[in-house]
């Protein structure tokens, strides 16, 4: 039976994917005044399964990113507190912290780029206190406050006289503006070239997490092949990068070695704990950095942050309003024309 009251209703601005980009769009183009809908399925999707980094220090060091990219990732970083303040998120944390491997490599990377730092070669630990966190359950919440949100599979878009009309499993809708924000997804039918070919550029990345009602940690704590991070009561340890992979069971055998990583990165002996493994696919493009931009008139993308999307969030939800708006854009180096 469709969901809406009228045969067709109509938005300013319609977003397909309920994740971290997805909303956060969509929640700027609220803030903005616009009439804004999100098109989903609903299910767990990649942006909950994720600790909800915001670490531009630690991605860029872990990564070796250049100083450009470093650039983005901070000016991301610096557009969340006004961003979480407005949106209802919960943002928290300031010290992120290293412990072994190549600790004294990741100093000088984050030497190389500005982040402030401290190193204790004799402890071979590396903390920060640039990174901060959200928890994707509770920032997914919030963002989706206000919204028209429409529990259903999009289908089929194509242009329709001065904007878009998206066909779903709920029954049809008119947008203004329409926003791809559909991760490692295929494209929609009815679909142009171009917009194609922007979401062919998307490879598939699984990541898999744990979730632990226990409070193992008070900050994140990292280290060579795991992560522990404080996630609302519990904590969280992640995570696998797989690229390629679509499947969305968890891989026994990656878990426990992300276990143990995450053991021997907090000093401590293996102990027996209730652990709800979760798998999700991302999107990522062949330079890591997302596409954000229009691809069309009034068609836009937001996709492909591999794992910093809720770093992201903020910064391609200002694009992607740029664009829609007619402004000059807040990072048009994301343009996926880069690819095209």
């Amino acid at each position: 039976m469709p969901l809406f009251n009228s045969p067709e209703p109509s938005f300013d601005a319609v977003a397909i994917g309920a994740g971290a980009l997805g909303l956060c769009v969509a929640a700027e183009l609220r803030r903005q005044g616009r009439r804004v809908a999100v098109v989903d399925p609903g299910g767990v999707n990649a942006s909950a399964v994720a600790a909800g980094m915001i670490a531009p220090a630690m991605e860029c060091a872990i990564d070796g990113l250049s100083p450009e990219t470093a650039q983005v990732l901070r000016r991301a970083r610096d557009l969340w507190p006004a961003f979480a303040e407005a949106t209802g998120v919960r943002l928290y944390g300031d010290q992120a912290e290293w412990r072994g491997g190549n600790v004294a490599e990741l100093a000088a990377r984050m030497a190389a780029l500005g982040f402030q730092h401290d190193y204790d070669d004799a402890s071979a630990r590396l903390t920060t206190r640039e990174d901060a966190k959200v928890d994707p359950p509770q920032a997914l919440m919030a963002l989706a406050q206000g919204l028209t949100v429409i529990a259903a599979r999009a289908l089929r878009a194509s242009p329709d006289g001065q904007g878009w009309r998206v066909e779903t499993t709920a029954g049809a809708l008119r947008a203004e503006h329409l926003i791809l924000a559909t991760g490692a997804d295929p494209a929609l039918d009815g679909l142009p070239p171009a917009a194609r070919a922007t979401v062919a550029c998307i490879t598939p990345i699984r990541g898999q997490i744990g979730l632990v009602k226990e409070k193992l940690v008070d900050h994140v704590v990292r280290g060579p092949g795991a992560y522990v991070a404080p996630m609302d009561e519990g904590s969280v340890i992640g995570a696998t990068m797989e690229p390629g992979e679509r499947s969305l069971i968890p891989d026994a055998a990656r878990c426990e070695a992300m276990l143990a990583a995450a053991w021997k990165a907090l000093g401590q002996a293996p102990r027996t704990l209730t652990i709800d493994w979760r798998a999700g696919v991302r999107g990522t493009t062949p330079d890591g950095l997302p596409m954000a931009g229009q691809i069309a008139p009034r068609l836009h993308v937001a996709l492909g942050p591999r794992r910093n999307g809720w770093l992201l969030g903020p910064l391609i939800g200002a694009v992607v309003a740029d664009t829609t708006e007619g402004r000059p854009v807040a990072e048009p180096a994301l343009h996926p024309s880069r690819f095209l």
